[in-house]
């Protein structure tokens, strides 16, 4: 998920491997514009193994999360949150196939989502 946009970009995998992520990540997230794509934050993981080739690919900087240190990548377990009302936890993503995976990208992009501005907003204008 993108920090500020909270746009979610979702892979079809059909290979769970570092050689597929980067291929994948690479060409879904090449048309971005530069000031959308500036970094990419990841948890650990061995599909992270070709994080050079990725950051020489798309030109920006990967950071990696401490290991059970969710709070590090905030949007990244929201957008988790979002994903497993479609998919619960242990489903097999390879299963569905890219189409499917576009059409719940569309729909969740689409939905309209209270921020933490928003939040700032209704707690303010509660308290007047």
């Amino acid at each position: 998920m993108e920090r500020q946009t909270q746009t979610i970009r979702l892979l079809h995998l059909p290979v769970h491997d570092s050689q597929t992520l980067e291929a994948s990540l690479v060409k879904r997230m090449r048309d971005l514009p530069a000031w959308l794509l500036r970094s990419i934050t990841w948890d650990q993981g061995t599909e992270m193994a070709r994080h050079n080739e990725i950051t020489a690919a798309l030109g920006i900087p990967i950071y990696f999360c401490d290991s059970r240190s969710p709070w590090q990548r905030g949007s990244n377990e929201n957008a988790n949150g979002l994903l497993r009302q479609y998919f619960p936890k242990g489903t097999d993503l390879a299963v569905h196939t890219p189409r499917h995976l576009l059409a719940v990208e569309d729909e969740i992009n689409r939905r309209p989502r209270m921020i933490l501005a928003d939040r700032l907003q209704s707690i303010s204008s509660r308290s007047c």
